[in-house]
């Protein structure tokens, strides 16, 4: 084997392993799809021991100039950056140090209008505070299915009562919004190897 092949091969092993190859295309994925992840974070671990479910955080799938970009509220992942409603490259919110583990789910019955006008509702929420309680602002699960509920479908997801600090009241968990009939999965990643990860950073 030449030393060109190799490297091909070398950088698509590395790519791999980084979690950075379904940055584009997704098959069978469409705008307006949901895409939750199983976050790093502690507030991540805070999310799963409340809901007791595997994901702990969830974006709109979206599309510009060909790439695929994720529309999320969320806590900042960036220096510099305020909390709140974002947009950022799908390779950013799978990478490895934000993700555990990914799967998209695709929204049925939704038409190409439909998922037009949701997308469009959720990129002009951009900005918005990321606020857990709702009062001032949005978070993640509540921003994807208010951009649904704009957009005419209702996805019929199950919120919860909570009465714990500082969270009293109705919530959105990503569990209930995965209870949702018009969800079923359709790609998924599996956990990062934190070994190769390791080696990969040296």
């Amino acid at each position: 084997m030449t030393i060109r092949p190799c490297l091909t091969l070398g950088l698509l092993i590395c790519s791999l392993m980084a979690g950075h190859l379904f940055a584009a295309p997704l098959p069978g994925a469409a705008p307006g799809d949901l895409i939750f992840r199983e976050g790093t974070a502690p507030v991540s671990d805070v999310v799963i021991s409340v809901d007791e479910g595997r994901f702990s955080h969830v974006g709109m799938l979206a599309r510009r100039d060909g790439a695929w970009e994720v529309i999320h509220a969320t806590p900042s992942e960036r220096a510099g950056r305020p909390d709140g409603v974002v947009i950022d490259a799908l390779n950013f919110f799978i990478a490895p140090a934000r993700a555990r583990h990914w799967q998209v789910y695709h929204v049925a019955n939704a038409t190409s209008a439909q998922r037009a006008q949701a997308v469009r509702w959720a990129r002009a929420q951009t900005g918005t505070p990321f606020d857990v309680l709702g009062t001032t602002g949005t978070y993640c699960t509540t921003l994807v299915w208010a951009a649904w509920q704009q957009a005419g479908l209702d996805l019929q997801a199950r919120f919860t009562r909570l009465h714990i600090p500082l969270a009293q009241g109705d919530f959105l968990l990503p569990s209930g919004l995965l209870a949702s009939p018009l969800l079923s999965p359709l790609l998924s990643a599996p956990e990062h190897d934190s070994t190769a990860e390791t080696a990969l950073s040296r």
